[in-house]
């Protein structure tokens, strides 16, 4: 008997994350959950029996070790997911350049680590999915937000970039712009979203886009799509 195909969800926490996360655990693959702290998640890995992983994403040589130990698993990588993030705002005068390489490494750089070893994988398998987590800021520069737009846009670019390589040998790119709030984070303190009360993205609903590109059939496969409340001004 095969083992089950592997999903990866780096940058595991409240929120979307657990919503993907539960979304592919209810698909059959096994999910491993990824932060630099997992401890928190250890009752929501249970619930879903996924595994953790403790990983700082902007490490070379920790994600390295960390897709040996996947591989010490068994099971095909067939989904990657990319949702860490790092942000600091402020005056471009006033920002500290610590701050800014720390946004640019979890933002960007370790979705290239994430991309770079999974690509070996995928690419071996002859097939595979990699998404990876958006947002407005890399498609619009905010004031006061210099560093945010820094590692969106250039994730925004390492995501094209992907998608024209990856795509004619079978392994699909998505990237996922969100525009808006997201209920459920420890930013926004909320657990759910109420019943007409759609100003903040739902979580669970919007894993459900993460799948649709899950589910694109190769003819019709879409590369960036966009995902906000229908009350957002975009």
């Amino acid at each position: 008997m095969q083992p089950p195909t592997l999903a990866l969800v780096v940058g595991a926490g409240p929120g979307l994350s657990t919503s993907i996360a539960r979304a592919l655990a209810g698909r059959s693959h096994r999910v491993a959950l990824v932060a630099r702290d997992t401890s928190d998640l250890a009752v929501f890995a249970e619930e879903v029996g996924a595994l953790r992983f403790d990983c700082d994403a902007s490490d070379p040589e920790a994600v390295a070790d960390l897709f040996e130990r996947l591989d010490e698993e068994g099971g095909e990588l067939e989904v990657a997911v990319y949702n860490a993030a790092f942000r600091v705002q402020g005056p471009i005068a006033e920002l500290d350049p610590g701050d800014v390489r720390r946004t640019l490494d979890v933002t960007a750089f370790g979705a290239f680590l994430m991309a770079h070893h999974a690509a070996r994988r995928m690419l071996a398998n002859g097939r595979g999915t990699m998404l990876f987590t958006g947002a407005s800021a890399g498609v619009k520069g905010y004031p006061n937000s210099a560093p945010f737009a820094m590692g969106k846009f250039a994730l925004r670019g390492l995501c094209q970039s992907l998608a024209r390589e990856l795509h004619p040998r079978g392994v699909h790119v998505g990237h996922v712009v969100i525009d808006g709030g997201i209920a459920g984070t420890r930013q926004w303190g909320r657990s759910n979203v109420a019943e007409g009360e759609d100003d903040l993205l739902d979580p669970d609903a919007l894993a459900q886009t993460y799948l649709h590109l899950l589910d694109q059939h190769r003819s019709a496969w879409t590369w960036e799509v966009e995902a906000r409340p229908w009350i957002e001004t975009f």
